[in-house]
């Protein structure tokens, strides 16, 4: 039967809608444009990269209200209810890593060496060299690439609570429980000059200054039980400066990329210093209990200096032959590039079970307070990207947010005892969580659903790490043994 003229025009009329694109800081892209209301993400991925000129033929995702466009447009208004005919959509467009991680599947490696617990793992920054802390008073450092011990470097006297690798790969400081502070060379794993001495009680956190600011990677920053953040030359093997005000243990600091230090404790406060004279800028209040852990919208590029995974030429060269003008030049344009025109954020998790997301170099008021864990905040970190906050829990759980706004966007369920550390994919897209039930968790944070359930551990899983590169990811627990798993 045919339609007449009028039902012709209703149904073209339905057919069509007029949207506009938008970036993240909000700003509208282009020209509103005349879309069929059944229009797909492929197609919508093809019009973005004309309005924005782009040659390169980037892969984006593609939003209304917070929900992402996923079989076509007009599926995804009615399952918001949106109305179809209104004056003009604003479809929000992110651009997405053409590097791609692949979950890992499976335990490459178990590698026995330490004698009580593994307390600490991490990757160097390039992903080529991997080095653990023991309540055995070790560190040792890690051959990636046979999956065996390279080195055990002892000088602690009492358990390595926590380690950190300096932004150029180059040097890794680890502190203990005497309030002693090594810097190591991971190529001999022999101890650099002298142990760094000044702390009265255990380290709690170590920082180096960010390779943008510093490509000769001499300042390093550490937190102790002593309620003092001192800031190190690594050079001169001395203290420079001592930050002193908090009242309790100082739990967690963080080197900003625009040269400010933060620094939470136990007194329920973070405090804001200016790293260069040791100023005090501003004090942030809010939490109700212990200040356990912060992260920064600039973690990822802050951690990885000058190295970009993207980059296969880096698979052969590495970052080590590079001049520290090379490194500096690398590391500044990778820093601006994620931290964009807006300044840097940082979320801090408590005891008190909720997080606060701030702009700590601007204001002392948070822009959100986020609540929903019953349990304390063992751990918050944003997602390479900028875009997204997890956090996990005693309460068993891991949630989502949103990275800007605080919003509240999803529970990750499956662990059965609490979660104690998480460690986001390169690309922002899995999330690998450990836990006191032994297992660790990957999380596939696009479907927000369990990806791949790791047992192998014989006991709580204390620390895990992905690698920057985004090949493997290493844990280390109770059972004293650090295990490497691969895709």
């Amino acid at each position: 039967m045919e339609m007449d003229e009028q039902e012709i025009k209703e149904g073209l009329s339905v057919k069509r809608i007029l949207a506009q694109f938008k970036n993240d800081e909000g700003q509208l892209v282009g020209t509103p444009l005349d879309l069929p209301i059944d229009i797909t993400p492929e197609s919508l991925a093809i019009l973005c990269n004309v309005v924005l000129q782009d040659a390169d033929g980037n892969a984006y995702e593609f939003y209304v209200d917070d929900i992402e466009i996923r079989g076509s447009l007009s599926k995804t208004l009615e399952s918001i209810g949106k109305e179809e005919r209104e004056k003009m959509l604003e479809i929000l467009y992110q651009p997405q890593d053409k590097f791609k991680v692949k979950a890992v599947t499976r335990c490459s490696s178990s590698i026995p060496g330490h004698g009580e617990a593994v307390i600490a793992v991490c990757f160097s920054p390039d992903g080529r060299q991997l080095a653990s802390g023991s309540g055995d008073m070790t560190v040792r450092f890690w051959d990636v690439f046979t999956e065996t011990p390279l080195h055990t470097c002892k000088a602690h006297t009492h358990w390595v609570l926590c380690i950190a690798w300096s932004p150029d790969s180059r040097k890794l400081a680890s502190g203990c429980k005497n309030g002693q502070v090594c810097i190591w060379d991971p190529v001999t794993g022999k101890q650099m000059g002298h142990t760094l001495i000044g702390h009265k009680q255990w380290i709690t956190w170590l920082t180096w200054e960010p390779l943008h600011l510093d490509p000769e990677c001499q300042l390093l920053a550490s937190g102790s039980k002593d309620g003092t953040v001192r800031i190190w030359n690594v050079a001169l093997y001395k203290t420079t400066l001592i930050l002193s005000g908090h009242t309790h243990s100082v739990t967690c600091i963080l080197w900003g990329g625009e040269g400010l230090l933060f620094s939470a404790s136990q007194d329920r406060t973070i405090k804001v210093w200016r790293a260069k004279d040791g100023v005090l800028c501003r004090t942030l209040q809010g939490h109700g209990h212990w200040v356990n852990t912060m992260a920064l919208s600039t973690d990822y590029a802050l951690r990885t200096g000058a190295f970009d995974p993207a980059d296969r030429a880096l698979e052969h060269i590495g970052i080590q032959g590079m001049s520290s003008a090379e490194l500096k030049t690398r590391a500044l344009a990778r820093y601006n590039s994620l931290k964009g025109t807006e300044p840097e954020r940082m979320v801090s998790g408590s005891d008190d079970f909720t997080l606060f997301l701030w702009q700590p170099g601007e204001s002392k008021k948070h822009l959100a307070r986020m609540t929903g864990h019953q349990q304390l905040i063992n751990e918050v970190c944003f997602s390479p990207n900028g875009r997204l906050i997890a956090s996990a829990s005693f309460d068993k759980s891991v949630k989502l947010w949103d990275g800007k706004t605080g919003k509240f966007l999803s529970s990750l369920r499956g662990h059965v005892s609490a979660v104690y550390q998480i460690a986001w994919s390169a690309d922002s897209r899995l999330l690998c969580s450990g836990s006191s039930d032994s297992t660790l968790k990957v999380w596939n944070i696009r479907e927000r659903k369990l990806l791949m359930d790791l047992p192998g551990h014989a006991d709580e899983v204390f620390s895990v790490d992905w690698s920057p590169d985004g090949e493997k990811v290493a844990s280390g627990g109770r059972d004293k043994v650090l295990k490497l798993w691969r895709r």
